[in-house]
């Protein structure tokens, strides 16, 4: 009897030790640097959405940086099953080191971004340099916090987003615009990898009179340091920053996790998961979902990277190839 209750035992914890590795499965997501709450709330929703309809456990990671750093990383090598980032180069810089299909953007509604954000301003309490729009980013005195746009997507729509806002006052005078960013520029006291950093820099080193983020980051900034302490500022009009995802074909098929990694890029789409990034103040496409948060969403006169630089392709080409608008104003800036 003893005996037989002994082999019961093992055959059981042999089963349970077992069971859950025949299973389960491990998703890698590289986003970019201030989407770390967002994921912190979708990702647990999914595992259990997984669960519901697979019964299959599923364990997903993070890793987190400045969007274009971690694009690099993943065409080093980082085995990254999906990714989720603030602009199409990063994806289509992927897609040219031959991770994934040409398709990508096809393969999931609008362009395969789920949401998207803004730059906006915030600064400190009373607002003592009385910063109103974009203008009041180059004038002298102004420290201006944003990261760089070489290495991160939230530094590369604040740079376009200051661009367009100039052209737009200068009735598209191309000279005046690269004079109002690069006195902008010079004003930036240091440039950080990613969103998250600049914000540091901001708040717990007390850098700067502005910092320039997405709209999302705000959330964050005040979950953790309190809402009376920073005061947001939405100036005239700001540049939409589309968010994509994609799955990283080459690592799913070697992972086998496709199907997984599939369903948790489309949960984005979903009702829940919209809400739940609407409740972390990004934008999104889901109507009933953008009608229920309305009311934190100030309207905002929106541009895009097509209609004003005709699109990702000739903006890299004219403003962050080596040499560039970039480049040009950031050597005619004071040395960091």
């Amino acid at each position: 009897m003893a005996v037989r209750m002994n082999i019961r035992f093992w055959v059981a914890l042999a089963g349970l030790l077992l069971a859950p590795a025949a299973f389960s499965q491990e998703l890698l997501n590289a986003s970019y640097d201030v989407a770390r709450e967002l994921f912190d709330d979708i990702n647990p929703a999914f595992i259990a959405e997984w669960k519901k309809q697979t019964g299959k456990t599923l364990k997903i990671r993070q890793s987190h940086g400045g969007s274009s750093k971690q694009a690099r990383s993943v065409a080093e090598g980082l085995p990254a099953d999906v990714v989720t980032f603030n602009q199409v180069t990063d994806i289509e810089l992927l897609h040219k080191a031959g991770l994934l299909g040409a398709d990508w953007r096809q393969r999931l509604p609008n362009n395969a971004s789920p949401f998207y954000s803004l730059p906006v301003l915030l600064v400190r309490e009373g607002n003592p340099k009385q910063v109103k729009d974009w203008s009041d980013l180059a004038r002298p005195g102004i420290q201006v916090v944003f990261p760089n746009p070489k290495t991160s997507g939230n530094g590369r729509y604040t740079y376009l987003a200051a661009y367009a806002y100039a052209l737009a006052q200068n009735k598209g005078d191309e000279a005046k615009a690269k004079d109002f960013v690069t006195r902008l520029l010079a004003n930036v006291p240091v440039f950080d990898t990613g969103g998250r950093g600049a914000s540091t820099t901001f708040i717990e080193r007390g850098i700067g009179d502005v910092l320039v983020t997405f709209e999302c980051e705000i959330t964050a900034i005040r979950r953790e340091y309190g809402k009376s302490k920073l005061q947001a500022v939405m100036p005239s009009m700001s540049l939409r920053a589309d968010f994509p995802v994609a799955v990283v074909d080459k690592v799913v098929d070697r992972k086998k996790t496709r199907e997984a990694a599939t369903a948790y890029l489309k949960y984005l789409y979903s009702p829940a998961g919209q809400d739940i990034i609407a409740k972390h103040y990004n934008r999104v496409n889901d109507a009933n979902v953008t009608r229920k948060y309305a009311a934190q969403f100030p309207a905002i006169k929106l541009v895009t990277v097509d209609d004003v630089f005709g699109g990702w392709d000739k903006v890299m080409k004219v403003h962050f190839a080596d040499g560039a608008i970039l480049d040009q104003a950031l050597a005619k800036a004071p040395a960091r």
